[in-house]
């Protein structure tokens, strides 16, 4: 695709040719009238002749040769090396004799570029992804400070948090709980007082009955192993009348259940921290959009750059109709 101040597009192009081809008029007066260099309408031309309407279209600009561009070999031995030293570009450089951004490069073509994406006793990248929406939903809670009236310390600096009548009102916190498909990132999200049983099993049935507005009817949910989730009778009780079976994380393993984990940071990065709010209430009232939008707008990197519910309309197998 042509950049967008391109002058000629492939419609320009044509035109270009056109004027010189058929109506006759010389090179250097389309040129001028097009706004270009007199040598465009050459390289044009010669590409019509050789290649008709075709030769005319947009290329890559992309190399079709790089004599500098590292060997299997190499690349096998800068992967094979992180694998087993776990050290990044900066060391590795060392070790290998190669400069750290040439070292980024082969580790982020490969997939390697963050430890957090490497099980560490097996050495292996850890990726998984259900095969339909529904067949594993990602449960967590993350707690927000609530923000005193009038802002806190990012608005009026460090110091008044240190005073003592701050330290004395303690404000409390807004608990976040979140619910993240596997499969198409879909996120259900609210903002409620509390983490309790009680409180978290009404938040997993309006969960499920969010995503069966969607067609989706939730399968498993994954958790950590809080008492609000492990020890919960109306946790059970509501997971079992929803016909939906619970499935916990392994201890010290917070990986597993990465998805809501990686949600609640996108969360604090793209929302709870990216404008200053003055009030709890101004913060509350923009999460809803802010999830919309995530929802419905946001390009997500790790399904095609697709939104996450655009990838459930295009999901139509499983338990999705």
């Amino acid at each position: 695709m042509a950049h967008v101040r391109a002058k000629l597009t492939p419609l320009g192009r044509q035109l270009l040719v056109d004027r010189v081809e058929i109506e006759g008029w010389k090179p250097v007066d389309a040129a001028k009238a097009m706004g270009v260099s007199r040598q465009t309408p050459y390289k044009w031309l010669r590409r019509f002749r050789e290649e008709g309407p075709e030769g005319l279209a947009d290329r890559s600009s992309a190399p079709r040769y790089c004599p500098h561009r590292l060997g299997s070999e190499e690349v096998q031995r800068i992967v094979t090396t992180r694998l087993e030293t776990m050290t990044g570009p900066h060391r590795l450089s060392y070790v290998l004799g190669r400069h750290r951004s040439t070292i980024y490069e082969v580790l982020r073509r490969e997939g390697l570029s963050r430890l957090d994406y490497i099980d560490r006793p097996t050495r292996t990248v850890v990726r998984y992804e259900r095969a339909a929406p529904g067949e594993l939903l990602h449960v967590d809670v993350k707690k927000l400070g609530r923000i005193r009236e009038g802002g806190g310390w990012k608005v009026h600096g460090r110091e008044m948090g240190r005073t003592a009548e701050m330290r004395r009102v303690k404000v409390g916190f807004d608990y976040i709980h979140v619910a993240v498909d596997d499969h198409s990132r879909v996120a259900f999200v609210r903002s409620l007082p509390d983490e309790k049983g009680p409180t978290c099993a009404q938040f997993v049935a309006d969960a499920a009955q969010f995503f069966a507005e969607h067609g989706v009817t939730i399968e498993r949910v994954m958790t950590d192993n809080a008492m609000n989730y492990g020890r919960s009778k109306d946790f059970r009780e509501t997971l079992d009348r929803l016909g939906i079976t619970h499935k916990r994380t392994r201890a010290y393993r917070p990986q597993t259940n990465g998805k809501a984990e990686r949600f609640n940071r996108t969360l604090l990065e793209e929302f709870a921290y990216k404008e200053l709010f003055v009030t709890n209430e101004a913060r509350s009232a923009a999460l809803e959009p802010w999830v919309h939008s995530y929802n419905a707008h946001r390009p997500h990197t790790a399904i095609g750059g697709l939104s996450p519910l655009q990838r459930i309309v295009n999901k139509a197998d499983g338990n999705h109709s």
